[in-house]
């Protein structure tokens, strides 16, 4: 009953700002996670490299990512996306702390949790997302494509700085050659501890969406049976929908191509012209374009037509820079610096389009089922990064980047074919 007498108190204007006031929170909450998060991926393989600790524990990580990510959407379910975004913080903040005192004994245990953290957190914020959107749309009359577009650009946008800020900061922390040293290291993951922990604050003023004040009590006749038929319904059952059978492709290349720039650009053709200490410049300007990217691709994003036209512009541009890198020298001079820097950019450009327009793609197609959908995305995603911190040490590089190429030509075949075939069942959705 007080519901209903204070509601006259709230105006269309009040509900406007509020939804936008959650995507800014939940934006630069995980800008304050991720910065110190990714930025801790990129050093893996410098600071932790007694028995290769640092790589194995991320393929370790993304193996536990893929597998929870089978389960999440049932445990998002059950404890609503804003508690989901809570648990999901704790495993980033473990990660980073067993980074204080990297051993077999801490890394492994941080990073089985934190694939666990990381598949409920990243469900939590598809579905949290996506809920908001359509609040936002429903409430004020709104074309429900253009508003998850542009609630998925700024998420994207403001997310996609993490790399900029979080390699700047790594710069800054251990200049001089400082990565060997402990009282360097130990300043940088504690100054990302605290960043970490004021995202989690800031994560805790987001407001509950609706229907989610009663998420969280499990029923007492909730039993194993329950859990399996859930598990089905919301991660198996997607599968048979064509839609999404050819997405997955599309899915599966963007956890590849992130995976590559961290585990072989910077590798291959990054250290070798800038050295050690250039890694973080070029994954600075990575996540610049990137950010960029995604804030002006999630404007322009509006329905099908759009996100189609996007998609095929950001594929060609990693398609050239796949077939520049097939073909690649090191070059001299200027152009020694130019080049990764270059690339870097372009391949920003690229995972910004994905990003963005999978996520406002998947939020479209399936709003019947946002918990299992996403799912489904970060399951693909995480198989994929894990597939190539495995491989690796065990292929060449010239391989690698065929199966790249591949990888684009077959997802893009299949998002087109979607264009083209299943458009009027697309429509119909929305409608």
């Amino acid at each position: 009953m007080a519901t209903d007498e204070e509601s006259p108190l709230v105006g269309h204007h009040d509900q406007t700002v509020n939804h936008w006031r959650d995507i800014h929170i939940l934006s630069w909450a995980f800008l304050l996670i991720f910065l110190a998060y990714g930025a801790a991926q990129n050093l893996q393989s410098t600071l932790n490299t007694d028995g290769d600790i640092g790589t194995i524990s991320l393929g370790i990580l993304y193996t536990s990512f893929t597998v929870s990510s089978l389960f999440a959407s049932t445990v998002v379910r059950k404890l609503g996306s804003k508690n989901s975004l809570l648990l999901g913080t704790t495993g980033y903040w473990l990660y980073i702390a067993a980074n204080l005192k990297p051993s077999w004994y801490t890394m492994v245990p941080a990073s089985l949790y934190l694939g666990f953290a990381a598949a409920i957190l990243w469900v939590g914020e598809g579905t949290y997302l996506t809920s908001t959107a359509r609040s936002q749309a429903n409430d004020h009359k709104l074309h429900e494509g253009t508003v998850i577009g542009h609630f998925n650009g700024e998420f994207w946008g403001i997310f996609a700085g993490h790399q900029l800020v979080g390699n700047l900061l790594t710069l800054a922390l251990l200049k001089d050659g400082a990565e060997g040293s402990t009282s360097g290291t130990t300043l940088l993951f504690t100054v990302f501890l605290g960043s970490m922990t004021l995202g989690t604050v800031l994560m805790a003023f987001l407001k509950k969406r609706d229907g989610e004040e009663t998420e969280g009590e499990i029923d007492s006749s909730y039993s194993f049976y329950t859990a399996l038929v859930s598990l089905w319904k919301q991660v198996i059952t997607p599968l048979c929908d064509l839609r999404l059978l050819l997405i997955v492709p599309l899915i599966a290349f963007s956890g590849l191509q992130q995976a590559f720039v961290w585990a072989e650009f910077t590798k291959y053709y990054v250290q070798p012209s800038l050295g050690e200490s250039g890694v973080g410049g070029a994954m600075a300007v990575y996540g610049l374009f990137d950010a960029i990217c995604s804030l002006a691709a999630g404007r322009f994003t509006s329905g099908l037509t759009s996100i189609t036209l996007i998609v095929s512009g950001g594929a060609v541009l990693q398609g050239g820079i796949l077939i520049w890198l097939l073909n690649y020298s090191e070059p001299t001079g200027i152009l020694s610096v130019v080049y990764p820097l270059l690339i870097a950019a372009i391949w920003g450009i690229g995972d910004g389009v994905l990003m963005t327009q999978l996520n406002a793609l998947l939020a479209m197609l399936f709003k019947h089922n946002m918990e299992g959908t996403f799912a489904q995305l970060k399951l693909w995603q995480s198989a994929s990064i894990a597939v190539v911190f495995f491989l690796s040490p065990y292929i060449s590089l010239q391989a690698m980047l065929f199966l790249m190429l591949a990888a684009l030509v077959l997802s893009l075949a299949g998002f087109l074919y979607l264009v083209l075939k299943v458009e009027k069942v697309f429509s119909s959705d929305l409608a």
